[in-house]
Protein backbone atom coordinates (compact mmCIF):
# COMPACT_ATOMS: atom_id res chain seq x y z
CA UNK A 1 0.00 0.00 0.00
CA UNK A 2 0.90 3.34 -0.96
CA UNK A 3 0.05 6.68 1.59
CA UNK A 4 0.53 9.79 -0.57
CA UNK A 5 0.48 12.89 1.68
CA UNK A 6 0.42 16.23 0.02
CA UNK A 7 0.79 20.31 1.48
CA UNK A 8 0.58 22.17 -1.83
CA UNK A 9 -0.86 26.01 -0.93
CA UNK A 10 -2.47 26.68 -4.96
CA UNK A 11 -5.83 25.78 -4.93
CA UNK A 12 -5.87 24.66 -8.72
CA UNK A 13 -2.88 22.65 -8.43
CA UNK A 14 -4.20 20.83 -5.34
CA UNK A 15 -7.14 20.09 -6.52
CA UNK A 16 -6.27 18.87 -9.60
CA UNK A 17 -3.52 16.62 -7.84
CA UNK A 18 -6.46 15.43 -5.43
CA UNK A 19 -8.39 14.52 -8.70
CA UNK A 20 -5.41 12.81 -10.00
CA UNK A 21 -4.73 10.56 -6.74
CA UNK A 22 -8.40 9.71 -6.74
CA UNK A 23 -7.96 7.61 -10.17
CA UNK A 24 -5.80 5.07 -7.86
CA UNK A 25 -6.86 5.27 -4.65
CA UNK A 26 -9.32 6.92 -1.89
CA UNK A 27 -9.38 9.86 0.52
CA UNK A 28 -8.53 9.18 4.03
CA UNK A 29 -8.16 12.45 4.74
CA UNK A 30 -8.03 16.11 3.05
CA UNK A 31 -4.73 15.58 1.74
CA UNK A 32 -3.65 12.11 2.56
CA UNK A 33 -4.71 9.15 0.21
CA UNK A 34 -4.58 5.24 0.54
CA UNK A 35 -3.81 3.77 -2.38
CA UNK A 36 -2.86 0.05 -3.50
CA UNK A 37 0.44 -0.50 -4.30
CA UNK A 38 1.91 -1.72 -8.17
CA UNK A 39 5.12 -1.14 -9.30
CA UNK A 40 3.34 0.38 -12.00
CA UNK A 41 0.68 2.86 -9.94
CA UNK A 42 4.14 4.03 -8.02
CA UNK A 43 5.79 4.55 -11.53
CA UNK A 44 2.54 6.72 -13.04
CA UNK A 45 2.08 8.66 -10.03
CA UNK A 46 5.90 9.46 -9.44
CA UNK A 47 6.30 10.34 -13.42
CA UNK A 48 2.98 12.63 -13.37
CA UNK A 49 4.75 14.58 -10.04
CA UNK A 50 8.07 15.01 -11.64
CA UNK A 51 6.37 15.79 -15.26
CA UNK A 52 3.42 18.58 -14.07
CA UNK A 53 3.76 19.51 -10.60
CA UNK A 54 7.45 20.13 -9.36
CA UNK A 55 7.27 22.47 -11.79
CA UNK A 56 4.95 24.57 -10.41
CA UNK A 57 5.66 24.13 -6.83
CA UNK A 58 6.65 26.93 -4.59
CA UNK A 59 9.05 26.53 -1.41
CA UNK A 60 5.71 25.97 0.29
CA UNK A 61 4.60 22.61 -1.18
CA UNK A 62 5.34 19.06 -0.83
CA UNK A 63 4.15 15.47 -1.62
CA UNK A 64 5.23 12.60 0.26
CA UNK A 65 4.85 9.13 -0.52
CA UNK A 66 5.17 5.95 2.23
CA UNK A 67 5.52 2.60 0.77
CA UNK A 68 4.46 0.48 3.59
CA UNK A 69 4.70 -2.97 4.07
CA UNK A 70 2.52 -6.13 4.18
CA UNK A 71 3.40 -6.23 7.71
CA UNK A 72 1.93 -2.57 8.57
CA UNK A 73 -1.18 -1.93 10.42
CA UNK A 74 -3.26 1.16 10.93
CA UNK A 75 -5.77 2.01 13.54
CA UNK A 76 -8.67 3.99 13.11
CA UNK A 77 -10.48 6.08 15.71
CA UNK A 78 -13.39 8.40 15.03
CA UNK A 79 -15.54 8.82 11.89
CA UNK A 80 -12.30 6.54 10.37
CA UNK A 81 -12.86 3.63 12.50
CA UNK A 82 -16.59 3.04 10.26
CA UNK A 83 -14.31 1.62 7.25
CA UNK A 84 -14.61 -1.32 5.88
CA UNK A 85 -11.02 -2.01 5.14
CA UNK A 86 -8.04 -4.12 6.12
CA UNK A 87 -6.59 -2.74 9.75
CA UNK A 88 -2.96 -2.09 9.50
CA UNK A 89 -0.88 -0.18 12.05
CA UNK A 90 2.12 2.05 11.27
CA UNK A 91 5.05 1.67 13.75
Amino acid sequence: MLLVSYDISNDKVRTRFSKFLSKFGFRLQYSVFEINNSETVLKNIETEIKNTYLKVFTQEDSIIIFRLSETCKKTCYGYAKNEDKEIFIID
